[in-house]
């Protein structure tokens, strides 16, 4: 295999290195200058490349060679990016955990991944140190602390060889959210990164030169790829929804931010604040939002403050993305039809190179596409997808990979996302909910996105999720409230509104709760299974 010819991801840097040497990869945020502008730390595309590079050399140094797994606990930041493209070039594998998903999970992901190495923070060394029943499988240690830097430059700067790589070889395991159950570690194949580079870039149009500002880490390490400037957000990644708006804007204005990915909640908390200041941002041109349904309302507070943006919520998974995209114009065009019949969320039409189908929800594991029943637009069904960055597997669960995965006759494998959706009859695919989430009453199922887009119209209900109450398929259905801060709507009002839509009408019970659990990769993904444990009793 030739050096072109190889599917490593960490040819991208090499490419940009020497397309746009002087083009700034990364801005990172250190503090204030006189005046209260952020001071950054600036790094070019050609630096990063050396600077990987002697990283790369650090590790083979240290004992970390090719196909090894590096639990990967860096900051977000340069650091991060380095480190990712170093232990790329070199051919070993990072494994990427969620911070803040709690210390039980944490353990529970690491022991079941097997790292030979760890590439971390003080914090992350001392956990391994502490657990290390957990980490028994750590061979090396590398500390990215203080004396990161000074360790890393001391090793050459000659170009590191990068690994030749077959499309089919483990490029990083990135662990779901498990916001519907336990985590999973996915395997990517470079392949796989590969083609989401190809989509990410054609499906939204984005140019080489533009930057970014990405409240999601991992999307950082699609920027060299693409060209983009990285500009690291302020905000903690294991809570991002604490975020404080007017450090985000200020970081847009001050940087010339021309693209910006966040969930939903993050965007709701900018929106508020740019209402206050009468801020616009005339050279965004592109915001994508994803991690939880993207309500039209949200779309509608966003548009005057970012006037030529176009707003995008790209529809996926760990497991397989992007699937689909819609825009904020569709979102409003079809708002109407999703609040009065109970539609659930358009989430757009499959995007270049990916095909999706309905199938019949079933429990069952289903080998082959064959043994799935196909349903036809208009009926709610698990949505199915195939296309080049579908994975192929979990990390060591053999059982959840059969119970995701179909094969059909021409060899391609589908993910089954695990959503329930439908196609209408100009091909929007609309997404229903989590097939997990599904309330089981007697009259049949409930979805929580066809219910709870209803109520979140409601003045004064922040956000809604829907509940089952009791065991299926005999469940009673419920409506949980959160309230928008100060206010509290009544409940013959919540109730008034389920009586006037078919969808809802089966809901007599209605609960508050003042703040909803949710996913640590969002802060948008409402824990609705717990929101039902904790509601059971009442």
């Amino acid at each position: 295999m030739s050096g072109d010819s190889s599917a490593n991801v960490a040819r991208f840097l090499l490419q940009r290195a020497r397309e746009q040497p002087e083009g700034c990869a990364v801005m990172a945020p250190n503090g204030r200058i006189q005046g209260g502008q952020i001071r950054y730390e600036s790094l070019s595309f050609a630096e990063l490349q050396v600077q990987s590079g002697k990283v790369a050399h650090g590790l083979r140094a240290s004992g970390i060679g090719p196909g090894q797994r590096v639990l990967l606990m860096v900051k977000p930041g340069s650091d991060l990016i380095r480190c990712c493209f170093a232990l790329f070039k070199v051919g070993a594998v990072p494994v990427v955990i969620d911070p803040g998903m709690g210390l039980k999970s944490f353990l529970s992901c690491v022991e079941r991944t097997r790292p030979a190495a760890i590439l971390g923070v003080p914090l992350a060394q001392w956990i391994s140190r502490l657990f290390y029943r957990k980490f028994h499988s750590v061979e090396h240690r590398i500390v990215v602390g203080r004396g990161f830097k000074k360790w890393y430059e001391s090793f050459s700067a000659e170009d590191y060889p990068i690994k030749e790589t077959r499309p089919d070889e483990l490029a990083a395991i990135l662990f779901t959210s498990g916001s519907t159950g336990a985590p999973k570690g996915v395997c990517y194949g470079h392949g796989q990164f590969d083609a989401q580079v190809r989509l990410i870039r054609d499906t939204f149009s984005i140019e080489p030169g533009e930057v970014d500002l990405p409240m999601l880490p991992v999307f950082a390490l699609f920027n060299p790829a693409l060209g983009m400037t990285t500009v690291v957000p302020e905000l903690n990644p294991g809570k991002p929804a604490t975020v404080e708006p007017a450090k985000i804007l200020q970081a847009i204005n001050q940087c010339g931010v021309t693209n910006s990915f966040g969930s939903p909640v993050l965007w709701k908390k900018i929106a508020a604040y740019a209402a206050t200041t009468g801020q616009t941002f005339p050279g965004m041109r592109r915001i994508l939002m994803a991690g939880a349904p993207v309500p039209p309302q949200l779309v509608r507070r966003l548009q005057p403050h970012f006037p030529n943006a176009r707003i995008w919520s790209p529809y996926g998974a760990t497991e397989c993305l992007p699937v689909s995209a819609v825009d904020g114009e569709t979102i409003l065009r079809e708002a109407k039809q999703s609040v009065q019949s109970g539609a659930g969320t358009c989430v757009g039409k499959p995007v270049s190179e990916v095909q999706i189908q309905i199938i019949r929800i079933t429990d069952s594991v289903i080998a082959t596409l064959e043994k799935a029943e196909l349903l036809p637009a208009g009926e709610i069904g698990e949505i199915i997808a195939t296309g080049p960055s579908v994975t192929k597997s979990y990390d060591g669960l053999p059982e959840a990979t059969a119970r995701a995965k179909i094969r059909d006759g021409e060899g391609r494998l589908w993910h089954r996302m695990g959503d329930a959706g439908y196609f209408d009859a100009s091909g929007q695919l609309w997404f229903c909910g989590r097939i997990a989430e599904r309330v089981m009453t007697r009259e049949g199922p409930m979805y929580t996105d066809r219910c709870e887009g209803i109520f979140n119209t409601i003045p004064g209900v922040s956000r809604s999720a829907l509940i089952g109450l009791g065991e299926a398929p005999c469940q009673v259905p419920a409506i949980v409230i959160e309230p928008e801060k100060g206010m509290k709507p009544s409940e013959w009002d919540i109730l008034k509104v389920a009586k006037d839509h078919e969808v809802t009408r089966p809901i007599e019970k209605v609960f508050f709760y003042s703040s909803f659990p949710v996913d640590v990769r969002h802060n948008a993904k409402i824990h609705r299974l717990t929101l039902s444990k904790r509601f059971q009793e009442k």
